[in-house]
This record gives structure tokens, sequence and C-alpha cells, in this order.
């Protein structure tokens, strides 16, 4: 017994177009915690003056389980401390006095629901003129 489904273009060109469509829509971005925005951008860290960074993540982070470095010329890593913001999802770096220079935070944090993200921010400590 030999059953087929009739071809019909119409059907096959909504299926194409429903498929393609599908490709465009945004994806929850839940499932990492991504830096929306960081404090260095309006807040330049001065030369010899040790301060604090805010990252900005769309979602809540576990500090127990992530690691925030900063990383100075050499590729020298340097641990630094971590601490919660006022509100989810912010974090606070500590960062010591540092010489003129470039520099870059180094993260590995895990989201809330336990997603991993790795990212690095580089900055320049320049005097002020």
């Amino acid at each position: 017994m030999n059953r087929s489904i009739p071809f019909r273009p119409g059907l096959l060109a909504a299926a194409l177009a429903l498929g393609a469509a599908s490709q465009l829509l945004p994806v929850a971005a839940c499932a990492h915690a991504v830096v929306t925005e960081n404090s260095l951008k309006h807040h330049p860290i001065e030369v010899n003056h040790p301060t604090q960074v805010t990252l900005y993540f769309n979602s809540g982070v576990e500090l127990a389980l992530s690691r925030v470095f900063l990383v100075s010329k050499g590729d020298v890593y340097q641990p630094v401390e971590i601490a919660n913001g006022k509100k989810a999802g912010e974090m606070i770096i500590d960062i010591p006095a540092l010489e003129e220079g470039d520099y870059a935070i180094k993260y590995k944090v895990f989201a809330a629901d336990g997603h991993l993200t790795e990212d690095v921010i580089r900055f320049r400590v320049a005097a002020k003129r």
C-alpha cells in the first residue's frame, strides 16, 4: 500500500519561512552571566590610587564559585577580592594601587543558574593631564 503525500509548494514555502524566522528570534540571555556595563567607563582608575570597580551582569552571580584576576604587563595574574554589590548581578572588585600602564580584569563567573562565563576587560591607567 503506497500512500504518498501530495506536494504542496505553498506549505513547503511556509515551513521554510518559519524555520528561517525562528533563527532571527532573540535567545534568552539568562543562561550566562554577561557584563552589561562596568564602572571603568565612567570612573577611570587613577595612578597609585586603590579603587573599586563594579561589574554589572545581566543575571545573578555565585561569588563563591567565581574568580577574578588583575592582569598586568607580562601576563602576571593577581587574584583580587570580590564582593556582592547593592543589587543582584553587581560585583565589586577591589583593585590595588596601580602604576601607569595597561591592565586587564579577567573574570570567570558562574551565573546563578550554574553556567560559566569567562571574559577579559582591558583598561589603561594614566596620569591626569
